[in-house]
């Protein structure tokens, strides 16, 4: 995924560490990166979930570190489709195939009626087809 940067340079998506206040490391964020003039800025589907979680840090974070991909199914999914072991995957098998899981895992959750992992599975699969939906204009 590439777009332009304001350079004129093309920027390439790169999943890299943010560190917030020199004590927290988030690991695996999806940032836009320009080779040329070294400007970055973070993947905007992604970013709104990025802030949200430094918000929740407060003032004082204590030290440590997170993988965002944790957190965010885009990041997750980048994260797999770069990985070794799906190197001769397509992306669109590695979408179907997380898609799968997640179903299974709300029919789990939904047998066992836990309604906070309903809703994060849900919120997980609506932040790959609110993806997919912009990507390929669906809507």
């Amino acid at each position: 995924m590439q777009k332009s940067c304001s350079c004129g340079a093309s920027m390439n998506i790169r999943l890299r560490t943010v560190i917030f206040q020199n004590k927290v490391e988030i690991e695996n964020v999806p940032i836009y990166s320009c080779d040329d003039c070294g400007r970055s800025e973070v993947f905007p589907p992604v970013k709104s979930e990025l802030t949200g979680y430094i918000r929740t840090l407060g003032a004082e974070p204590e030290k440590g570190s997170i993988r965002f991909n944790d957190i965010s199914e885009l990041a997750l999914l980048l994260c797999k489709v770069t990985s070794q072991e799906n190197k001769h995957c397509s992306v669109e098998a590695v979408i179907e195939e997380r898609i799968n899981e997640l179903l299974d895992l709300l029919l789990l959750a939904q047998s066992l009626d836990d309604a906070d992992w309903q809703e994060d599975v849900r919120s997980r699969l609506k932040q790959i087809t609110t993806q997919m939906t912009a990507t390929y204009r669906l809507s």
